[in-house]
């Protein structure tokens, strides 16, 4: 009896990764996912905060493409592991804090990790050759291959008749004239896929699902490097990157303002942690604050605060301010007013 062979997918929650495996199930390979969790995904939590979310479905997307394949799919915490990854990248960074080809070695060199472990036979990817210009080219996809120790093992259908055979192609494992010779940033061949298999509602843009290609959350990572002066991060620290206005009138602290409701409810779980403010004699934002303010600080902070509630147009607005311990009181200030600084102080 022919023995069949197994593979493992790495599952973005993109439409690239799910046309990947539709290719190789077509062949007969059973198929499982697994999605890594570096704490970076723009997907999660994050979609259900902000207010202006409402109308978008709450899912996680590698879940849910993971459903429309009738696989199973493993997620894994690498939240620690992948530290050294985005702080000491071999290969740098991208246009903003992405450390795309290194990212790309550690979730293949961990996938091969778990293929190992778990009795499956070669690694399937959505790359196509020229989508990304840091680790998406015809020389890095081999280099990535060769690094991350899966060599010939990996294989990425949408692109793989532009790449020498594989392991699996030349086993017959996969018949290689059925596999994808896709390249380049237009998205027309994989929208076509997608209309042939029936698949709607997929995730976009393509694979865009990293906090850390987006540059105004870059600018807050290395703010939040540089007031701390080492670049080591705790998982709430990067959360609370995701949410807020941050604003950093002085080296020494940094006003986080929520922008709505729900961030302003998601916020408020860290008010133990943080000094806390929010306006008292009118309806507004929770805003924490992270650093050490000193006591003359805390006229200006309270008048930044007042600016974004709905005093913002009165003389005076009063505001409570709460510390770690509990302890409150109140200052009345009026609302802050040179948008020109409001501007500068953005992180």
């Amino acid at each position: 009896m022919t023995t069949q062979r197994k593979a493992v997918a790495l599952i973005s929650g993109g439409l690239d990764s799910l046309l990947a495996v539709k290719v190789v199930q077509e062949q007969g390979i059973y198929v499982e996912g697994i999605n890594f969790f570096t704490g970076f995904c723009v997907e999660g939590h994050t979609h259900a905060i902000r207010n202006h979310d409402k109308a978008k479905p709450k899912r996680n997307n590698a879940l849910w493409s993971a459903e429309q394949l009738g696989i199973k799919l493993h997620i894994i915490d690498v939240i620690d592991e992948y530290k050294d990854v985005l702080i000491n990248p071999k290969h740098g960074y991208g246009t903003n804090m992405n450390p795309c080809m290194d990212c790309k070695v550690f979730m293949i060199k961990k996938a091969k990790q778990w293929m190992l472990e778990n009795g499956f036979d070669f690694i399937i990817t959505g790359e196509v050759i020229g989508q990304r210009p840091m680790s998406q080219t015809k020389f890095k996809l081999p280099q990535i291959a060769k690094e991350s120790g899966a060599d010939d093992l990996i294989v990425r259908p949408l692109c793989a008749k532009n790449l020498e055979p594989t392991l699996p192609e030349r086993e017959g494992w996969l018949d290689r004239e059925k596999l994808l010779d896709i390249t380049g940033r237009s998205r027309k061949p994989q929208f076509a896929m997608a209309q042939k298999w029936g698949i709607e509602d997929f995730a976009q843009p393509a694979g865009g699902c990293c906090f850390l290609t987006d540059k105004f959350y870059s600018a807050k990572l290395v703010d939040l490097w540089q007031s701390n002066g080492h670049k080591n991060y705790e998982m709430d620290d990067i959360m609370l990157l995701k949410v807020g206005r941050h604003l950093r009138p002085a080296p020494h602290f940094k006003l986080i303002i929520a922008r709505d409701e729900g961030e302003g409810r998601f916020m408020q779980g860290y008010r133990k942690e943080f000094i806390n403010v929010r306006p008292s004699s009118h309806k507004g934002s929770i805003a924490l604050i992270d650093g050490l303010p000193k006591e003359e600080d805390f006229e200006l902070i309270a008048s930044v605060v007042a600016r974004y509630g709905q005093g913002r147009n009165d003389e005076a607005v009063t505001l409570e301010i709460v510390e770690k311990n509990g302890e409150t009181h109140s200052l009345t200030v009026s609302p802050f007013k040179d948008d020109a600084k409001l501007i500068a102080w953005q992180v």
